[in-house]
Order: structure tokens, then sequence, then C-alpha cells
């Protein structure tokens, strides 16, 4: 059984982990230093880095050297913050505030953030190739997962999706299919490439991709619940704005109290997943609950 306090040490020291490795990485690249000084505001603005937490539990859960992992949640980290800031673009999103601060687009240009975004991506399939922990096979394992969690098949698709949804009704299950594409994809990456480099046998990782399927739906509900009744100060930007843009939304499809009854469905079949694959007294369990109950 995980006690709370020892769920907020992994976070934090994970999160602290990631953030200064990250810093690191991008400081030591000889590029433009403006299109550096892009890709590390988007970097510094911190977050929750709730992936990379969720590729570290998942490799834990099975074993404990973390040094074989951190490649792929330093990439998966990268990949998840060019897609913020594309998504935040004129062209898409169009939001003036990320994480409390303004969005690359504003403090830079639109040119300039296109470019980091795409520099973020590129690079993290460069970090994963050059791994010295890594062999060449898990190497191309990470890569392929990797570009299907991000690319048509997965975030893209998702992201896709949801712009051609804008302002029309849809069903509960194409808004499941949404949001599996656009976040739960990159879930199913931490949680699934996590047990894979840690040596989980392929039981296991079938009953992982059916906990990250699950998981991420219930960030995605909580996303939806706090966006009606979230605190702006603790969540670094204005509430409401998915109901303003005519966003579909568990919220707006079931209510507050649809999408929160739904969440908990959700929740069991997660820990139903989890005890599948042998890992219900492990740091994913507690996690599902912090995604479940978080507040920003």
């Amino acid at each position: 059984m995980i006690v709370q306090q020892e769920l907020n040490d992994f976070i934090n020291t994970t999160k602290q982990l990631i953030q200064q490795e990250l810093q690191k990485r991008l400081q030591n690249l000889d590029i433009p230093e403006r299109l550096k000084n892009s890709m590390l505001y988007s970097i510094r603005a911190g977050g929750k880095r709730m992936r990379p937490v969720l590729l570290m539990a998942s490799y834990e859960a099975y074993h404990h050297d973390r040094e074989k992992a951190l490649s792929a949640a330093l990439a998966l980290e990268m990949i998840h913050t060019y897609s913020l800031i594309h998504d935040d673009l004129p062209a898409m999103d169009d939001d003036d505030l990320r994480r409390g601060q303004p969005t690359n687009h504003k403090q830079y240009d639109d040119a300039t953030a296109v470019l980091a975004g795409d520099a973020l991506l590129t690079f993290g399939f460069e970090v994963i190739a050059a791994d010295a922990y890594l062999t060449s096979e898990e190497k191309v394992q990470l890569i392929q997962l990797l570009s299907e969690a991000s690319g048509p098949k997965g975030m893209v698709a998702g992201q896709m999706l949801d712009m051609e949804a804008e302002k029309k009704p849809v069903t509960l299950a194409e808004l499941e299919t949404i949001h599996l594409n656009k976040t739960g994809e990159l879930f199913r990456f931490a949680i699934h490439s996590g047990a894979y480099l840690s040596g989980a046998t392929a039981e296991q990782l079938a009953y992982l991709d059916q906990f990250a399927h699950y998981l991420g739906l219930i960030f995605q509900v909580q996303d939806d619940i706090l966006d009606v009744s979230g605190d702006p100060e603790k969540l670094g930007k204005p509430v409401g704005s998915d109901n303003e843009n005519e966003k579909n939304t568990y919220v707006r499809l079931l209510g507050l109290e649809g999408a929160a009854s739904m969440k908990q469905d959700y929740v069991q079949k997660a820990y139903d997943a989890l005890y599948g694959a042998n890992a219900e007294t492990s740091l994913l369990k507690s996690l599902t609950d912090y995604f479940s109950n978080r507040d920003h």
C-alpha cells in the first residue's frame, strides 16, 4: 500500500529530475539562440510532468534502476510540450496563457513557436536514439511506439478529430475516441514503454494497455470538470474556455454529475486492469487516484 507522502515524494523527485535533465539537454545544444530560448521558455514553464511520472512509475512497478527509462521519459515530455506549443497557436486553440504565463507564440511569434515545437518533436527521437543504456532493439521499439502514439494514428489524429467536432454534437463513443487519441495515446506509451523496459511479460503489457486506456479517459474527464469548477490560479488559465469555444466535453455531454459518475466507472476499470497486471499495489494505483482527484 502506497501512502500519500510516498506518492508525493515520488512525483516531486521525478518532476525535479525530468526538469533538470530537460533543461540540461536543451542548454547543451549548439543551435540558434532564439530557437533555444523559445524551446527552453516552454520547458521552463514547468507543468505536471505526469507523462514521464507515469513512465517511471510503470518502470518501477517491475524494476528499480531508473537510468534505463530516463531518455524515453524525456522524449515523451518534449513531444508533449511541442503539442502544447502548437495547440496554443492562433490557427488551433488560439490561447494567450499556458501554465500561468504567455503562450510561446505570444512571448515570441507564431513562426518561432512553430519551429520550437518542431525542434522539440524531432529532438525527442534523437535523445532515444543516442541513449547508451538502451539496446538497438529497445531503441527501435521505443521510437516505433512513440511515433505511433504521437503521429497520424495517435495524438495528431485526436487533435484533428477534436477540431472537426467543434461546434457540433458528438456521442459519448465519439468523444472517447477523440480523447483516446489526443491524450490517451501518450499515456499508453508512458505506461507500456516503462513496463517494457523493465521486462514486464506480454500478458502484463496487455493489461497495462487496458489500464492506460482508462487512465487517459480519467485524466480527460477531470480536465473537463476542472474547466467548469476549478480554481483559475491553480490551473494557470481561466475556467470556462471550453464552453465559450463550444468544445465537446464530458460535462457538456453528461452534465457535471454525469461526468463525475463516468469518471468513477473508468477508475474501477483501471483498478481491474492493474490487478490483472499484478501491479495493484504499485504507484500506478495511487497515481490513478491522484489523476482522478487532482485540482490542476
